[in-house]
């Protein structure tokens, strides 16, 4: 005991225990005869922050789970775990093809709303789809599925989580039919009007979070489907065109493949025709 009987302790230890609001009581000391250590004051810290981390808070707020979120969660979770993820990410050149939307939007905006990027991209990712049909197939156990149709479905944020209305047969459907029928089926699922077999059964699904600012993200898959897609920003970045640093317009888009489906050059290939398409856009179309 120190003189007066209080514990020894440095005055560095002091000074922080007094800056922290440490309680000095039940704290030993490892230095010499006891003395109550800066590190012994440290070591208290952390381990309260710990237990406060851990502790429920008073002013916290307990959200009960929908039924929406809980099956979102565990058809999720169920895809990280059964489906082996592997990624492949590449840049896209987006000049041709925002080119191409601008003239048009501009041509026909006194009589028609404007057409979205992601009206496009359905597009092009159906035809990189048909070149490529094991990117649009499901694992179901004892076999590989190959879908006839190409049904995309397009994450969607809501109030309680996320939803993907899926757009059947988009092979068959041009630019202009699948924006009214995304705009429709957007629509009604932020207003919670979506009947089940609207948003279930996509055989390919595309996320993007390009209108959020985020500039590349992997996606885990939506089952059954074995790939998902997910696109990000499209940005002014420097690129080297013919010995020249210019500025273009890029997208990064990144793939997640189940490999028991997909192979790293069967993604590959998907992959390499659909920036193909984008960048030269009348691939797409004809």
């Amino acid at each position: 005991a120190a003189l007066g009987g209080r514990a020894p302790i440095s005055p560095l230890a002091r000074k922080v225990a007094m800056l922290e609001g440490v309680s000095l009581e039940g704290i030993a000391g490892t230095g010499p005869a006891g003395r109550i250590m800066k590190e012994d004051i440290l070591s208290a810290l952390a381990k309260l922050r710990a237990v406060s981390r851990f502790a429920p808070a008073a002013s916290a707020v307990e959200i009960p789970l929908s039924p929406k979120r809980k099956t979102i969660a565990r058809r999720l979770s169920e895809s990280m775990h059964n489906s082996p993820h592997f990624y492949l990410t590449l840049s896209i050149d987006m000049s041709e093809l925002l080119a191409a939307r601008a003239r048009y939007n501009e041509k026909v905006r006194e009589k028609q709303k404007k057409i979205s990027l992601n009206a496009i991209i359905v597009k092009m990712v159906s035809v990189a789809l048909a070149k490529n049909p094991y990117l649009n197939a499901s694992w179901q156990e004892d076999k590989i599925v190959l879908f006839r149709d190409v049904d995309v479905g397009v994450a969607v944020a809501v109030e309680d989580g996320l939803i993907t209305p899926v757009l059947r047969a988009t092979q068959n459907k041009g630019v202009m039919e699948l924006d009214a029928e995304l705009s429709e089926l957007i629509e009604r699922a932020r207003d919670n009007r979506l009947k089940p077999d609207e948003y279930t059964q996509a055989s390919f699904t595309i996320s993007n979070l390009g209108m959020y600012d985020i500039e590349s993200f992997s996606a885990i898959i939506n089952p059954p489907g074995a790939a998902i897609l997910a696109v990000g920003k499209v940005m002014e970045r420097a690129v080297v065109v013919n010995g020249d640093i210019v500025a273009r317009p890029m997208m990064s888009v990144t793939i997640s493949c189940d490999h028991r489906v997909v192979d790293g050059a069967v993604g590959a290939a998907f992959m390499h025709d659909l920036k193909e398409i984008m960048e030269s856009p009348v691939l797409g179309f004809f």
